[in-house]
């Protein structure tokens, strides 16, 4: 999924991405030891990247607003994740996002429901449409049910498409004439 029109990058440029996000250190310096001392220690996938490629990508990702150079006195530059690139991160994480079932049902019933102003519409859209995606059920256009724990998948949701005032997240004990719900959701 976009978000905001923004163009969809390739795996390996989503890995150097994370890389970088994660504090990884790839060696841009005029001495040629230190990038060498990088990617030595890198597991052996990493060090199969072209070293020149990878540099290129680094490039792309200045030219996009995604890192910032910060050189150092030493002569070392440190590759920095910008806004837009922390952004970009997040957007992997929602791609990927799940909700792990547990092996038996507590019995309670988890609900979503927002009132979303008509400017938010895009959001409310995209909301509503995860929240499908991820195997909720709606109850009524914007109240979705879903029978395990996903609070914190909620919470990912209402900060990523900033909507967060809007949406109420509860857990339920008893809710009547939910027979319905448990052949939906195969709980029987």
């Amino acid at each position: 999924m976009r978000k905001r029109g923004r163009k969809i990058i390739s795996p390996t440029k989503q890995k150097v991405l994370l890389l970088l996000a994660a504090g990884v250190v790839i060696g841009l310096s005029r001495s040629p030891a230190i990038p060498r001392r990088v990617f030595r220690a890198l597991k052996k996938d990493w060090r199969q990247i072209n070293k020149q490629y990878l540099y290129r990508i680094i490039k792309e990702f200045h030219r996009e607003r995604l890192v910032d150079y910060r050189e150092r006195t030493d002569g070392t530059i440190d590759i920095v994740i910008t806004e837009v690139g922390r952004e970009k991160l997040l957007s992997f994480k929602i791609d990927s996002l799940e909700i792990k079932r547990p092996r038996h049902w507590d019995g309670k019933w988890r609900m979503v429901s927002f009132d979303i102003p008509e400017r938010h519409r895009s959001a409310r859209d995209a909301l509503r449409h995860k929240l499908k995606e991820l195997g909720f059920k709606e109850l009524h256009k914007s109240t979705f049910i879903f029978p395990y724990p996903s609070e914190d998948e909620v919470n990912f949701l209402v900060e990523f498409f900033e909507v967060r005032r809007f949406v109420r997240y509860g857990e339920i004990s008893k809710l009547t004439n939910d027979a319905d719900l448990r052949l939906r959701f195969g709980l029987y």
